[in-house]
């Protein structure tokens, strides 16, 4: 099982490169980033984990910038995000930013997709909250047309591209309805999130790994009534505090890879984790 890491690096907190190098002689498989751009200060968003928002929300780097950073100082480790929040983003500059970094690191960026829970952020952005999975989905599929080999008009809901000529192409080849980096979603299982799944990404990326025995079966129902590949679905538990019973039940089910979560901290304290997790590697 190939074990990767997140966390929120912040301007408090242990450098990109420094964390990246760690990661990279200790042997991890990857190093995952959040995305916040902001959060205003007047909300009445609860925070998903229950009683007030960690200082780490409002201070985090972004992911984009710090994993190329890390991206230069290493060689094998893999790079994602945990989450990117597609719909803050325009898709187009969104597209040539993947498509960068995964081109500069050789291949190595996952994209990890999520809609966010914090309304008061995503309205900042112009982001219709009801709407913002349909305007997740709609921005992949335009993203997608940017990275096919040949250029690709798009014409969506939300929004549109010409067939244009843009490059760097990530570095994957396209692979059934996909086509970019490696790509998997985050969110609560349901059938809408799963049906998302099928139609545009290469996996799921749920929080804590919760429930699994009976969510992965019901998305490889959908994934293969979609007439996806059933060895091809990937699945990886995300900000897991691990335990080997925990990581030995995943393995059961038939997990790849998960990624533990790691402190928002000082370098001492995020190498002590690092120190504790060596055990699983």
């Amino acid at each position: 099982m190939r074990i990767a890491v997140t966390i929120f690096l912040t301007d408090e907190t242990i450098t990109p490169v420094r964390l990246a190098r760690e990661l990279e002689v200790r042997r991890f498989a990857g190093l995952y980033l959040p995305e916040h751009t902001h959060i205003p200060v007047e909300r009445t968003t609860a925070y998903p984990a229950g009683g007030d928002l960690p200082r780490e929300y409002g201070r985090t780097l972004d992911p984009f910038v710090a994993l190329g950073q890390a991206a230069a100082v290493t060689e094998r480790l893999g790079l994602g995000t945990g989450i990117t929040l597609a719909a803050q983003h325009d898709p187009i500059d969104l597209a040539k930013q993947i498509a960068t970094l995964d081109h500069l690191s050789g291949g190595r960026f996952t994209l990890g997709l999520g809609y966010g829970w914090n309304v008061e952020e995503a309205a900042d952005h112009g982001v219709a909250w009801r709407s913002r999975r349909e305007l997740v989905r709609d921005r992949v599929r335009l993203m997608q047309a940017l990275w096919s080999p040949e250029p690709v008009a798009y014409e969506g809901e939300f929004g549109s591209v010409r067939a244009s000529f843009a490059h760097p192409k990530p570095v994957r080849e396209p692979r059934g309805p996909v086509t970019g980096p490696r790509t998997l979603v985050g969110g609560a299982a349901g059938p809408r999130l799963f049906a998302h799944i099928a139609e545009y990404a290469d996996g799921w990326l749920p929080i804590g790994g919760r429930g699994l025995s009976e969510s992965i079966p019901a998305l490889r129902s959908v994934w293969a009534d979609a007439g996806r590949d059933p060895d091809a679905l990937q699945v990886v538990p995300y900000a897991v505090l691990p335990t080997p019973g925990k990581l030995a039940h995943y393995a059961e089910l038939g997990i790849e890879e998960v990624v533990l979560q790691l402190p928002s901290s000082d370098e001492k304290e995020v190498l002590d984790a690092l120190d504790a997790y060596a055990p699983f590697i």
